[in-house]
């Protein structure tokens, strides 16, 4: 059972859940958006992209994030999904990561596109 995420009741009351597909995009969101230090049992578990939102922002910031983003999900998800291609855009207070992956044992292609920032 992959409970949906963020946590909610679906329909008939009960804990909503979601399938492999919507359960891998989940895990990335929550490790796109922890910030290490965040889980007691798992300090090291996050990107730290919130981090960054209010940063200086630069071609370097992106590109080693970038880099950061891509190694932390090939550790905690590796196992799930396959990474084929990744781009971070910065602008302003306000971070996009595109992500295209495959499911492991599928051979078709998804895409992803997250956002994080400050207030609007």
């Amino acid at each position: 059972m992959n409970i949906d995420h963020p946590w909610h009741f679906d329909p008939l009351g009960r804990t909503a859940t979601t399938d492999r597909e919507g359960h891998v995009r989940d895990m990335m969101e929550q490790f796109l958006f922890t910030n290490p230090g965040e889980r007691v049992n798992r300090p090291d578990f996050g990107s730290g992209i919130q981090q960054l939102i209010f940063g200086p922002n630069s071609p370097e910031l992106a590109a080693a994030l970038q880099f950061t983003v891509q190694a932390g999900l090939q550790r905690w998800l590796g196992d799930v999904v396959e990474i084929q291609a990744l781009t971070v855009e910065s602008s302003d207070s306000t971070i996009s990561v595109d992500i295209s992956y495959r499911l492991a044992g599928s051979s078709d292609t998804r895409s992803e596109t997250f956002t994080g920032g400050g207030a609007p």
